[in-house]
């Protein structure tokens, strides 16, 4: 019955299209605060069943439909800070939106082209779709710095497959919706064989999604440390004037003071809006008071460089950093104990080709938007005897980067951030939701401070512990575990996910052991 509807629509190509945009659109409902775990089990095997008849240029098309509707509706959040800071018409917000939603959706247009091109002209190439969705997300997270935002395997993040994390990662998990949804799309419109082949699948990827956890090397110790974080809720319009920086300053030193018996106290990204190196008056105050109460407190802040004229997006420690209550070194600028934020934002912290984009409007001329980059690789954070592996906001996204700064002796994963920009949308959300991925994928508990929401504690499960209210001025507590061990994630990286789309070839050695039989016949009647 699915089957014969989904024909009929491909017979009418406006409708298909619209069909085809919708269904995009629907998977915005999968992903945080919604989570609708269960919608790419539908709507991708329906996506694959509209496609699949199509010629080539006619999948491009269709492709590039349904990344409009996906990209365009989950990522709309990012209107909310175009027009609120942009100083454009909406008008012209909301073509540059546009552009970059058109720009994002060429990457699926071309995962589909590819593979209805591949399959007209070789036989058993139906499952291919993994490895060229692979691809193409894969340069979607590469090009121009990169934007792997709203990736499939985010969906799962509190689903069974989620259970894969910790094995094959965010991009492996997405390689699995496709295999499934391939496979049921196939059980829909084929054989008895086609539905037990699907079944199997099914069964072999949800039973891995159960056991696999259970192999992990991991184990909690008997050590648990208690963490504040302190979320500041100050209007993005009046965090960077200059007479609010004390302020500022003085909100969160007040939600603070009560709460200095805590092991260590995260601020969120650039709470202190005063740059470094003029800085040191204050940041020796609350270095000395935290260390007193044998605390360390972490804060974004921006290091200026001034022999340079560089400006670095910054993460430092004050108080107590070995854990020995004190007996550490007072604060000085430029201490090592700090992490500079290495991939930096498309216009909100770099704007490529400046020279051309920043006169054109002042959407490419926002404060701040003239960072360096930190290493790809920098040491973990020492805070009160234990090892943060940090990120700051955007880089979350990148899970390389993440694992690359994990060692067997981090104790946590870090993150602050300020997503003040995107309002009451569900942009804040989704970003909480990445960042409990990589808390699942590298089995550490996740601590994450942010301005006004989503400021959270999760163990090395991803699952929520602690988490404050969006906007409002608040702190928030919980006790987190230390976990050992290494994640297969942590071990072996993306290989093995690169693998399993690598696998989705594997039906053409059918085809090339046929070819091989025909020759051979050809020669012995010769």
């Amino acid at each position: 019955m699915i089957h014969k509807r989904l024909e009929a629509l491909n017979q009418v190509g406006w409708l298909r299209h619209i069909v085809l945009v919708l269904l995009g659109t629907s998977l915005t409902f999968a992903y945080s605060p919604y989570t609708h775990t269960y919608l790419p089990l539908v709507v991708l095997p329906c996506v694959v069943l509209l496609i699949k008849p199509l010629k080539p240029k006619q999948a491009f098309r269709a492709g590039f439909l349904f990344g409009l509707g996906w990209l365009g509706a989950g990522l709309s959040w990012i209107l909310v800070s175009i027009d609120t800071y942009g100083g454009m018409p909406l008008i012209a917000d909301i073509a540059v939106l546009g552009l970059l939603i058109a720009y994002l959706a060429l990457f699926p247009a071309l995962a589909f082209y590819s593979w209805r091109k591949l399959s007209l002209k070789v036989p058993y190439a139906y499952f291919s779709l993994v490895l060229f969705w692979f691809i193409s997300e894969w340069l979607r997270g590469w090009l121009f710095t990169g934007f792997p935002w709203l990736q499939l395997g985010y969906t799962q993040t509190d689903a069974w497959l989620g259970g894969l994390a910790s094995t094959i990662g965010q991009r492996g998990i997405t390689a699995v919706l496709w295999f499934i949804a391939l496979s049921i799309a196939a059980a829909v419109v084929g054989s008895l064989r086609c539905r037990i082949y699907a079944a199997l699948m099914l069964l072999v990827f949800f039973t891995a999604s159960y056991i696999l956890p259970k192999l992990q090397p991991l184990h909690r110790t008997d050590t648990k440390t208690s963490v504040l974080l302190v979320q500041g809720n100050i209007s993005q319009t009046l965090k960077w004037q200059a007479d609010q920086q004390w302020p500022n300053i003085l909100r969160y030193l007040d939600l603070t003071r009560p709460n200095y018996q805590h092991d260590i106290i995260v601020w969120p990204e650039s709470a202190i809006t005063a740059l470094e190196p003029y800085a040191d008056d204050v940041l020796s105050t609350i270095d000395q008071s935290a260390a007193m109460n044998g605390a360390a407190l972490i804060s974004g802040i921006i290091d200026y460089q001034s022999t340079r004229d560089q400006f670095y997006n910054t993460m430092i420690v004050l108080g107590d950093e070995s854990g020995i209550d004190g007996f550490d070194t007072p604060y000085q600028y430029g201490s090592s104990n700090r992490y500079q934020k290495h991939h930096l934002l498309p216009i909100g912290e770099f704007v490529p080709f400046e020279n051309l984009l920043r006169p054109i409007a002042p959407l490419f001329n926002l404060p701040m938007s003239s960072f360096q980059r930190g290493e790809y690789i920098q040491p973990n954070l020492l805070a009160n005897g234990h090892r943060l592996a940090a990120a700051i906001c955007y880089e979350i996204v990148f899970a390389d980067q993440v694992r690359a700064n994990v060692s067997a002796d981090t104790d946590y994963l870090i993150t602050v951030s300020n997503d003040t920009w995107f309002g009451d949308s569900h942009g804040p959300w989704q970003h909480m939701q990445i960042a409990r991925m990589r808390a699942m994928e590298l089995g550490r508990p996740l601590i994450r401070s942010t301005n006004n929401g989503v400021s959270a504690m999760t163990d090395e499960q991803g699952r929520i512990i602690a988490i404050a209210p969006q906007f409002k001025a608040t702190t928030v507590s919980a006790e987190l575990p230390v976990v050992r061990g290494t994640t297969l994630f942590q071990q072996w990286g993306n290989w093995p996910a690169d693998l399993l789309a690598v696998l989705s070839l594997l039906p053409l050695i059918r085809l090339f052991n046929r070819t091989d039989r025909g020759q051979s016949q050809e020669k012995s009647v010769q």
